[in-house]
């Protein structure tokens, strides 16, 4: 007999970017029989591991990890095909007799995976993108994104201005609808979710995780980002790829391009990574059902912050069932 979704059970790690949720998702998978998917936008590239700040081999400590290093940098990414690809991979952890641990910052991939939101392609408007696009390159990226904010000033602020991809579907939605794209992606953050959830969200200090992050840069200057974006670069990679736009990699190519100082370049990094994990909790304080764990309230011991998760979700997920586990991983 078949275990329908929604009696199926799922843990999600979010938080913001250099948290710490990558050390806790190994531990909590090795606890209750996990096995971790990947809910970044970056890390599903390959070549692209020091500005993503990729799991290696070692750390994983034999835990299967799934969405990483499955496309090029040069192939789409977006939402949808997060989604369809989570999809192919999650029948296999339940047979398995597993559970999935999704682990990331997208917020909006996780959102859409949990929730089921249906992305069927709306009727599309090819003449204006095209013409959108046009004026992104005549006018510059802030001028389009001020477009938005006339028309949507949630998306507006939701959606960075450099962003000109996704500053242009939004557009292009409220041109075929006439409806801000922030009204339907509200109702679709409505929706109830499609398995039996934990969701936590790992957080701490505003001080200190700007600290975690501006060691976090520093660290990955240490550890080759420059060269990594150089080999990118002659493998024909380009700003205008979706890949090349991701924190740690636009910035080092703007360097290596001869638009800024390295140290400039560090220095943007920093900043535009600390504005990112801002967004990131906004994010995630609009999200339904969502289970904040406050490092600080645990004294920062990771010991104590596993037990809290691992009674919570001993509490809110079923018990044993045919095809997946709670019990300790062998």
């Amino acid at each position: 007999m078949s275990v329908s979704r929604k009696s199926r059970p799922m843990i999600i790690l979010a938080g913001p970017t250099a948290v710490g949720k990558t050390k806790l998702s190994i531990a909590l998978a090795e606890a209750v029989g996990g096995e971790i998917v990947s809910a970044d936008s970056m890390q599903v590239y390959r070549h692209m591991n020091i500005g993503s700040a990729k799991i290696t081999r070692e750390e994983m400590k034999g835990i299967p990890h799934h969405m990483i290093d499955i496309l090029e940098p040069w192939e789409a990414f977006n939402v949808a095909v997060f989604k369809e690809k989570c999809e192919q991979c999650l029948p296999g952890i339940y047979e398995r007799g597993h559970i999935p641990i999704v682990t990331g910052g997208t917020g909006f991939y996780i959102q859409a995976l949990l929730r089921d939101i249906d992305f069927v392609e709306n009727e599309n408007d090819t003449a204006y993108r095209v013409s959108m696009e046009a004026l992104a390159a005549e006018k510059g990226a802030e001028w389009l994104h001020e477009l938005l904010r006339e028309v949507d000033p949630d998306s507006a602020e939701a959606i960075h201005a450099n962003n000109i991809k996704r500053t242009i579907r939004a557009l292009e939605y409220y041109h075929l609808t006439g409806e801000p794209i922030s009204r339907h992606n509200e109702r679709e953050r409505q929706k109830p979710s499609a398995y039996q959830a934990c969701y936590f969200v790992l957080n701490e200090s505003r001080e200190r995780l700007y600290e975690r992050i501006d060691r976090r840069v520093e660290e990955m200057l240490e550890g080759g980002l420059v060269e990594e974006v150089r080999k990118l670069k002659a493998l024909g990679c380009h700003r205008g790829m979706v890949s090349m736009q991701g924190l740690g990699y636009k910035e080092i190519l703007a360097y290596l391009e001869g638009d800024m100082t390295l140290e400039e370049a560090v220095e943007l990094l920093k900043r535009d990574t600390r504005h990112f994990a801002k967004r990131q909790l906004t994010w995630f304080r609009r999200e339904q059902d969502v289970i904040w764990v406050e490092k600080e309230s645990f004294g920062y011991e990771e010991d104590r912050i596993l037990r809290q998760l691992l009674t919570i979700i001993g509490e809110r997920l079923p018990p044993r069932k045919e095809n997946y586990s709670m019990e300790e991983r062998r």
